[in-house]
């Protein structure tokens, strides 16, 4: 939570500058330090309450005891040292969403593979019980700074109970996946932030779920040194220690796939889906990146060559972006900021004939899309509803193929919310900034393009 005294200090600032010259009147602090306080909704309406703060030290205590129980029983994995390694507290995520499989909501079957450079990646594959014979899936990439699985879980059961099977992993350093590659790979990947482990994770976690009884999940050559890792892999499934492929596989239409990322990760989706022909649409939460066609440089390289990594990459793939007012550490705004500020990718995939869009959360923070329950990590209250909304939307979209969708991408609900306005300090109903632009620019079904900039 932003400090009272903080947020005092601010007020002071705010009041001096509602009196500077015109050439800064358009600045309104009284609105700012308004939209700013948004940041605390999260922590104020929800993690404060007593019976949430019961519920995260139960939970907190049982991840605690399953960190240790997982290296007893697999002694070849490293992951203590880790922020989250425990997953308690802060990195226990949403922990309401913790009895997905025991109040009988679905399935949730953990899994783990060895990635290309060697280390171990932890992970779960969700599905309900029931539902159609083939589905629809999404594989969701984290994002850095130590962010485990846990915190994206709201946001993949409503996927899961509108009907996909969804893959969620903890990134090589972080959370249950190893902090280190294998032998000569053994930096590869280290430390996480580099970014490798998003870009050629995410390609591996597409690769184990596409992989079948008939087709197992066998590790591509390390981007370092070009070093095969798939004798571990299969000495790891030998001894039951590994998961030779997707326990979903016989549910997922490979068809129809998309991917979902954070922060990093959404950097990572934003790249390898456009590269990977076997995804078919993009959501990247703060925020949708895109190489425009004068990129002279990857995001993130191969040195082996073993898989793809092309400074200009076509953009070909529907992509919705979603940012917010306030970034990874919110400050205040102290001037207007450039209004066009957040829709730069969602620009050069529009100037390539692609559907996308773009919004951004009033009052928001880096932190909408997934689940802190640490008062040093604000959030809105409806910032989790509404991207968890408009991924699925977006999702059924493109990748279920489910025309009607459009009407959910198009609704007016998120800027005439109740639920927000009964929170907001002013009352207002409006959930997108009013800072920053939101755009869209889709096919209409039936013909034509919706445009609104």
């Amino acid at each position: 939570m932003f400090p009272r005294t903080a947020l005092a200090a601010l007020a002071a600032t705010l009041s001096v500058l509602a009196f500077a010259s015109p050439a800064t009147a358009a600045f309104d602090p009284a609105y700012e330090l308004s939209n700013f306080s948004k940041i605390n909704e999260r922590f104020q309406h929800v993690v404060s309450k007593p019976e949430y703060q019961v519920l995260l030290r139960e939970k907190s205590a049982i991840r605690e005891v399953q960190g240790v129980q997982i290296f007893a029983g697999d002694p070849q994995r490293f992951f203590f040292g880790q922020l989250c390694w425990q997953k308690m507290d802060g990195c226990a995520g949403e922990v309401r969403a913790y009895d997905w499989s025991t109040r009988g909501a679905g399935l949730a079957t953990p899994v783990s593979w060895v990635a290309r450079n060697g280390s171990v990646i932890s992970g779960h594959v969700w599905a309900t019980a029931e539902g159609p014979a083939k589905r629809p899936g999404v594989v969701l990439t984290t994002g850095s700074v130590q962010a485990p699985e846990e915190l994206y879980w709201t946001q993949i059961q409503t996927l899961a109970k509108a009907g996909y099977v969804v893959l969620t992993w903890d990134v090589q350093g972080q959370g249950y996946s190893d902090t280190f590659g294998e032998g000569e790979d053994r930096m590869d990947g280290v430390p996480s932030q580099s970014g490798r482990p998003f870009y050629d994770g995410t390609e591996d976690a597409l690769d184990f779920f596409f992989s079948t009884p008939e087709k197992p999940y066998a590790p591509r050559p390390s981007c370092m040194t070009g070093t095969s890792h798939v004798d571990k892999q299969v000495d790891r499934l030998g001894r039951g220690l590994s998961s030779a492929y997707n326990p979903f596989a016989a549910l997922l239409d490979t068809r129809r796939v998309g991917i979902v990322g954070q922060s990093l990760g959404a950097g990572a989706v934003s790249y390898i889906g456009q590269l990977d022909p076997r995804v078919k649409a993009i959501v990247a939460w703060d925020n949708l990146r895109a190489q425009p066609t004068t990129a002279t440089a990857p995001p993130a390289t191969c040195d082996s060559g073993s898989s793809p990594r092309p400074a200009q990459l076509a953009q070909t793939k529907p992509s919705l972006g979603i940012s917010n007012d306030y970034g990874l550490t919110p400050q205040p705004n102290f001037s207007e900021p450039d209004p066009d500020g957040k829709t730069g990718a969602s620009k050069i995939l529009s100037a390539a004939g692609t559907d996308s869009m773009q919004l951004v959360i009033r009052g928001g923070t880096h932190y909408e899309s997934l689940n802190i329950p640490n008062p040093a990590f604000g959030a809105t209250l409806r910032g989790t509803d509404l991207t968890s909304f408009y991924a699925l939307a977006w999702m059924d979209r493109y990748v279920r193929g489910d025309e009607s969708a459009t009407a959910r991408l198009l609704t007016e609900r998120w800027r005439n919310d109740p639920l927000g306005a009964a929170v907001d300090p002013d009352g207002d109903p409006n959930d997108l900034s009013r800072y920053y632009k939101s755009r869209v620019d889709i096919a209409r079904p039936g013909g034509g393009r919706i445009v609104c900039e």
